[in-house]
Parts: structure tokens; sequence; C-alpha cells
């Protein structure tokens, strides 16, 4: 672990863990960010569940998978999306249309790029997951 960027760490984790066939992985540290994004990652059917839970320093998160991963990764450098951009960056990070999602950073929070296209707003990419 890198612990330089925390989301992609857990982002591999999740797909190491997939892809050994298990149902369960353990995230540390937890974030903000991570719960954020694992809640796109559920509300878009890849993930079961997930629960936050203290252990006295920055906590952890327990995650139930679906076995419905086939790769997720964060995006790095962070590019700004605007509204009509997002096309584009689907052609490139995403296998083929209407499968998988993007997860941006929006000033209304973390979502998937459907529901920012269906807002009209911008943000900036973290991941990809399909």
């Amino acid at each position: 672990m890198s612990l330089n960027d925390l989301l992609a760490d857990a982002l591999s984790h999740i797909k190491n863990t997939e892809r050994v066939g298990k149902m369960e992985c353990v995230i540390k540290p937890a974030s903000k960010l991570i719960g954020n994004v694992l809640g796109v990652m559920q509300e878009g059917g890849y993930i079961k569940e997930f629960g936050f839970v203290e252990d006295g320093k920055s906590g952890i998160f327990q995650v139930k998978l679906g076995g419905k991963i086939n790769d997720c990764n964060a995006i790095k450098p962070r590019f700004y999306v605007h509204a009509n951009e997002y096309e584009k960056w689907e052609k490139r990070l995403l296998p083929a249309r209407d499968f998988g999602m993007l997860v941006i950073t929006t000033s209304k929070g973390v979502m998937s790029h459907e529901k920012a296209i269906e807002n009209g707003i911008g943000g900036q990419l973290l991941a990809f997951v399909y």
C-alpha cells in the first residue's frame, strides 16, 4: 500500500478481492471520499453493502461484494469534465457504451456520470467501475 492515494489503494483492494473470489473485504484506513465512492458503487449495484467500523484510529470499511466488478480504478490525474464531455471520457475509460460508470465529484457531491448528466453539471473524474 502506498498511502499516497487512499482511493486508488481501496479500489485496487476491492478489485483484487473480487478476482480471487472472496465476497467480503476490509478497507483501511477509511475516509469520507472512499465512503462516498462506495455509496455510488452500491447505488450502481457493483457492491452489495458496506459499513463503517470505528477502530480507534481512522476507522475501516467492511464491504460485501457481489461478484459484479470486472475492473475498477482511480483516475489520475483527476481531470475536470464539463457537462457535455462525459461521452468522450466514457469512450476513453469504459469498454462499451452504457456499460460501467464513471464516478464524479461535483459541487452537489459524489455521483455517477449518469446522475451528473441528468443534473447537467460537470465535475472532476474520481474513478471508473465496470
